[in-house]
């Protein structure tokens, strides 16, 4: 199975990397655009079946270890691998 690790900073968190982004873009000439935010993506690739245990314990490690749940917010997805 493959998971992907979504971290990107709060929404009341400061942003100085999304907002040079954002600066960057509409000064190319990026239209409409409202807000640039900067994160960081995590792909593993698992031998684990999808169950409660296995989400808890993901959990624990996107906490823990990816991300810094102070100042970020992190999201997975899970797909079979070579999806």
């Amino acid at each position: 199975m493959k998971v992907t690790v979504f971290v990107t900073p709060k929404k009341n968190v400061l942003d100085p990397q999304g907002a040079a982004v954002g600066h960057a873009m509409a000064s190319h000439g990026f239209p409409s655009l409202k807000q640039a935010r900067v994160g960081k993506t995590i792909e593993i690739d698992l031998e684990a079946g999808d169950t409660p245990e296995f989400r808890a314990s993901l959990d624990k490690i996107c906490q823990e270890l990816l991300s810094n749940p102070v100042i970020e917010d992190y999201r997975y997805e899970i797909s079979e691998a070579g999806a």
